[in-house]
């Protein structure tokens, strides 16, 4: 999967959040408590588990996302993207000001092991 390169390099802070609803409209945030942050090595092996998502094709659910992070650089006044992650579809859609549109929509395999990896990091943010 590709996140914006430049975003990755400047983010500092990820929040974790379940997702408790879809957005009123596409390119604000994704409703849903924050349960956790993680910074320095923490950020930077999620986003580097995150880079590792293979590719896959759609499938079809309606998009029911779960989870998304958000990630921030040092002033963490508004986020650089925000990623939300469909494990039943495989669809990750992502926003912010860092995201090409080329990048806003992506389709990951949910059943390999980094896609696993990934969601039970999220699984234990929010036990």
């Amino acid at each position: 999967m590709q996140l914006p390169a430049e975003a990755v390099a400047a983010t500092v802070l990820i929040e974790v959040v379940r997702i408790s609803a879809l957005p009123a409209k596409r390119g604000v945030a994704y409703p849903g408590r924050v349960v956790a942050h993680w910074a320095g090595s923490e950020a930077a092996d999620a986003l580097t588990l995150i880079e590792r998502l293979p590719g896959s094709e759609q499938h079809r659910c309606g998009f029911s996302p779960g989870w998304s992070i958000r990630a921030y650089e040092d002033s963490l006044d508004l986020a650089l993207f925000e990623a939300a992650f469909c494990f039943r579809c495989h669809e990750v859609r992502m926003h912010g000001t860092a995201v090409p549109p080329v990048l806003a929509t992506q389709f990951f395999d949910a059943d390999t092991p980094p896609a696993q990896a990934l969601l039970a990091l999220f699984r234990e943010a929010a036990p």
